[in-house]
């Protein structure tokens, strides 16, 4: 990143500081340029200005060649010893970073042979709260069909999404966003697998913060403005958003055992902690896979939900709470029990 932005001493020691204060140790990519030698670089040209920087339309060739087979891995993984893949019965594919019809859901039918009949739908361009949207939907699908077997594939390329202008947005992006992928089997309630039930779901939009999270397409690949402002919004509102969330399921911040928040940053994690007073320990699934992964934009919260399922005690009354963020500025949340 210094190279490419071409900065003095001084922003590098500020860009330093930044990466290291970050709480990522760790981000994946499927261009494989950023850990190679100009040499080797097969994504951007071989150049240290980066020209011809690569257009809109090499980016989505990029995204339409991994981002199938990477949805496809996450859905084995998901569906492993549970369902077999013509037992899908619904689609829900979620990216904000690529996009073309036919798209992702008929590649996936493709690669799985799943039944040409079957229903699939997508959530594009909703950004970091898209995969809270999505279980909304599998929720609704399963409420209407008791026999439905529901896949969430959420696979976000954010890194195709490189700008070289040294912005303060494009900066942020480039040090917090990465790519992965991740999906969800919802089935109706009476299926007996271990898993969590989703009770309730709540959407509202902080209309304040409308300009301070956006994703806008442009020649050269979609363009991200986040606003140093967003956690100082999410500090002053979070509480009194996440209480009208639970007052419709009729609790408080108290019944709450588990505490799923999307890791769009460490600050926007520190901005939570500090709205609703909790301590840092109950956030931790969401600043472990902040550590371990970045914010692969929709995919992360099923990582962070992944890995909390994973370390409940499923012989207790667990209460979970899930929030997302994303343009608008919009916040999604559900209420899932054990």
């Amino acid at each position: 990143m210094q190279k490419i932005y071409a900065l003095n001493e001084s922003e590098n020691r500020k860009l330093r500081f930044l990466y290291k204060q970050s709480g990522i140790d760790c981000r994946y990519s499927v261009v494989g340029d950023y850990s190679r030698n100009i040499t080797d670089w097969k994504f951007y040209p071989q150049s240290e200005n980066l020209e011809p920087f690569p257009r809109l339309e090499q980016r989505m060739t990029w995204y339409n060649k991994y981002a199938a087979p990477l949805s496809v891995d996450a859905i084995r993984k998901c569906i492993d010893d549970k369902i077999k893949p013509d037992e899908i019965t619904h689609l829900i594919t979620v990216s904000c970073t690529g996009m073309s019809a036919p798209g992702l859901d008929l590649q996936i039918v493709e690669l799985m042979q799943l039944p040409k009949n079957i229903f699939r739908t997508s959530v594009n361009f909703m950004g970091c709260y898209a995969a809270i949207h999505a279980l909304k939907l599998a929720n609704v699908i399963c409420i209407a069909e008791p026999n439905a077997k529901v896949i969430i594939a959420c696979t976000e390329l954010c890194t195709l999404h490189f700008q070289r202008a040294p912005t303060m947005d494009n900066i942020a992006s480039s040090l917090l966003f990465s790519d992965g992928s991740a999906a969800a089997l919802i089935t109706s309630d009476n299926n007996s697998s271990k898993g969590i039930r989703l009770k309730n779901f709540y959407s509202e939009i902080l209309s304040k913060g409308k300009k301070d999270m956006a994703w806008e397409l442009s020649s050269t690949g979609f363009l991200m403005t986040l606003s140093n402002y967003v956690p100082d919004l999410l500090e002053e509102d979070f509480k009194k958003f996440t209480e009208n969330a639970l007052k419709q399921n009729d609790l408080t911040l108290n019944d709450i055992t588990h505490w799923c928040i999307h890791p769009g940053g460490k600050r926007i994690l520190e901005a939570v902690e500090k709205s609703l007073d909790i301590n840092k320990e109950q956030l931790e699934p969401s600043y472990n896979i902040l550590q371990q992964y970045g914010n692969m934009s929709s995919a992360t919260i099923l990582f962070v939900l992944e890995k909390m399922m994973n370390d409940i005690d499923y012989t207790k009354s667990n209460t979970i709470f899930s929030a997302g963020f994303g343009p608008g500025l919009t916040l999604e949340t559900f209420i899932a029990e054990t």
